[in-house]
């Protein structure tokens, strides 16, 4: 049987916005005062967890929702900068045509991901935005009671390791993506039950089958 709800992360799952995260991410550490990522830091924050990140930047847990929200605007000014991967449309609509609800759960503002997802937003049954960095489990909850399905029926989608881990404490399936923000290694070492190559296997594991 089919997933009837497949909850999606946006930044590095649906939108390609690692690039413009490059970019961006040392104005903003000398804006707040962690440290700068160097070039040669990248792929190794890239297998690292969310927890470990944090750590080796040197960013204190209280200054996370100010620089959340800072990176909401930014993101809001850098819209047309920001693009769908390729086939998104195309997965997007064969899942909503097969009947499996859609839900957003995103840190960035509803208001930026609705810009980003364009004419792909109204198939979206479900928004949960701008979650913290560890509050994903709680907004996880949340649609699926909105939903109306058992944990039993949900996929969750995303590219970072704390997807995968938010998908753990609620009990639902987790589905991870080797296009975005972290290593498909650091992935593939948490076991998630699917992992996807490319963006056209989304739609077939989510509509033909079932963990």
């Amino acid at each position: 049987m089919p997933y009837s709800l497949a909850i999606f992360d946006l930044d590095g799952t649906l939108v390609d916005s690692f690039p413009w995260f490059l970019r961006t991410i040392n104005d903003v550490a000398d804006r707040f005062g962690f440290r700068r990522v160097a070039d040669e830091d990248v792929e190794g924050l890239r297998h690292a967890s969310t927890r470990e990140i944090l750590s080796r930047l040197e960013v204190p847990l209280w200054k996370l929702p100010v620089i959340a929200r800072h990176a909401r605007r930014l993101k809001a000014e850098a819209a047309a900068e920001i693009s769908l991967f390729a086939g998104v449309e195309t997965m997007l609509q064969t899942l909503a045509n097969s009947g499996v609800q859609l839900a957003l759960v995103s840190s960035d503002s509803e208001a930026n991901a609705r810009r980003k997802l364009d004419g792909t937003a109204a198939l979206f049954s479900h928004f949960d935005c701008a979650a913290s960095v560890f509050g994903k489990p709680a907004k996880f909850r949340r649609v699926i009671r909105r939903a109306g399905v058992t944990p039993a029926d949900v996929i969750s989608i995303g590219d970072e390791v704390r997807d995968i881990e938010a998908a753990r404490t609620v009990g639902i399936a987790c589905g991870a993506v080797n296009w975005g923000y972290a290593a498909p290694a650091a992935l593939q070492a948490l076991a998630p039950d699917h992992m996807f190559a490319q963006m056209d296997e989304i739609a077939d594991v989510v509509c033909r089958t079932k963990a």
